[in-house]
């Protein structure tokens, strides 16, 4: 049980203290029942190249000037969270999770229904009547889950239907690289839980992983050089050798003042954050931002991502469609949302929808951009690659293709297909296809 932070008294605070204790190195994410969900297998993922470098090759031009001004418009909208003055989530996001609780059953993963005896308490503990009481600046001293209630537990719609249960629990929200600014809107009742605003989420996080800071820290902290982490599944030690966080491709550390050491956030005994050093064990791990846009790279960052299990909500220290479209881009200065309805209208728009199938592919290759473009449609965001053999071809964490019987084919994994995923099977519905549901093209 966390004691109440005389959080006033701590803002006097000095904040800036600096010490080089900490270690960027290689590791793997460790092996979780995430593993171990359906993998399902289309003949794109046979007949197609797999490898991102074959697609590279059809980048265009990105002017530096244009990335430039994206990746200034990226920063602004990070560090945004420690402008706030109050909560900006629009309202019809605000209170959605309550709405999810109260207007249909929610379930246990084994499928018993949680009673509201149960879910009342969460709401109780959420004391959102004290919106904005507190007004704090903080930040995430490791990589984190954001809650959409202050409680552990998951929940689900019935386990039953078909797309619901494991690994879709409503409860987790989004997750957080380290080194993310937050505005504190309050905590709750139990005092292990703070309410958050992200640049790119909000909702619920654990007060154990964040840190207080202070104009001063901010100051520090916000020093306008900045490079991105370009590989994943990194391990952050501290000065005992001891694994302190996992850190996942894009994740933020602003440049120490030598050019050679990173900066990092760090929570001392009474809640502030301290800014300490990190040394990059392998040069090639991270890189400052906004990285080039060259076939090399955007083949080397593309191929950190493939293959790796769909992780609902940034579950399981992996990812979903739009956590795997925001990371990647992130590198190259472009900055997106939490979700792929989000995601769709912070680019540049070309509608698509109601085209003919193959009126859509053509303008598809024809005016998106490989690498920097996004697909859309309602649930679901894709990163366009290119083209091959006159189809367009995307990367995206699927997590599986609706059949004639409304069960899915579970693909439960970062793919590279073409528009048609499951094309060959005679059980895949085509009006479901991807092909003949996406509604525009984002471009940036």
């Amino acid at each position: 049980m966390y004691k109440k932070i005389a959080l006033a008294t701590l803002l006097l605070f000095s904040f800036n203290s600096l010490q080089a204790d900490y270690t960027l190195k290689v590791g793997k994410r460790p092996k979780s029942r995430i593993d171990r969900m359906p993998k399902g297998v289309v003949a794109d993922m046979k007949n197609i190249p797999q490898d991102p470098a074959f697609y590279a090759k059809q980048i265009k031009n990105f002017p530096k000037w244009k990335q430039k001004k994206l990746d200034k418009e990226f920063n602004e909208k990070y560090f945004k969270p420690w402008d706030l003055k109050k909560i900006d989530i629009p309202k019809e996001d605000f209170g959605w999770e309550t709405r999810f609780i109260t207007k249909k059953p929610i379930y246990r993963e084994n499928g018993k229904i949680i009673p509201p005896y149960v879910y009342n308490k969460w709401l109780r503990n959420a004391q959102m009547h004290k919106l904005d009481r507190k007004k704090y600046k903080a930040i995430t001293i490791r990589h984190t889950n954001v809650k959409a209630l202050p409680t552990p537990t998951a929940f689900y719609r019935d386990p039953r239907r078909v797309g619901e249960g494991f690994p879709f629990d409503y409860n987790q929200n989004s997750a957080l690289h380290i080194n993310v600014p937050l505005y504190i809107s309050h905590f709750s009742k139990d005092r292990r839980w703070a309410y958050v605003r992200a640049s790119y989420s909000f909702g619920w996080v654990k007060i154990s992983d964040l840190a207080l800071v202070n104009n001063e820290f901010i100051q520090k902290f916000k020093n306008g050089r900045y490079a991105m982490t370009i590989k994943d599944n990194l391990r952050l030690y501290d000065d005992k050798k001891r694994s302190f966080s996992m850190v996942k491709l894009g994740a933020l550390f602003p440049v120490s003042n030598d050019g050679q050491s990173y900066l990092a956030a760090r929570r001392n005994a009474k809640g502030q954050a301290r800014i300490h050093t990190v040394k990059a064990g392998d040069p090639n791990i991270i890189a400052k931002k906004p990285l080039p846009f060259t076939p090399e790279n955007v083949a080397m960052l593309a191929k950190e991502f493939y293959g790796e299990p769909y992780g609902w909500g940034g579950s399981y220290e992996c990812r979903d469609c739009s956590a795997t479209t925001r990371d990647f881009l992130g590198a190259f200065g472009i900055f997106l949302r939490r979700n792929s309805s989000k995601q769709a209208k912070d680019g540049r728009t070309i509608k698509i929808k109601g085209l003919p199938k193959t009126v859509k592919k053509r303008t598809i290759i024809e005016k998106a951009q490989p690498f920097r473009s996004l697909l859309y449609v309602p649930g679901h965001i894709v990163l366009y690659l290119g083209e091959y053999k006159g189809e367009p071809v995307v990367m995206h964490t699927y997590w599986g293709i609706r059949k004639n019987d409304g069960t899915k084919l579970i693909t439960g994994r970062t793919i590279i297909t073409t528009t048609e995923p499951g094309k060959e099977r005679a059980d895949v519905k085509e009006r479901s296809k991807l092909i003949n549901t996406l509604k525009t093209i984002v471009n940036f």
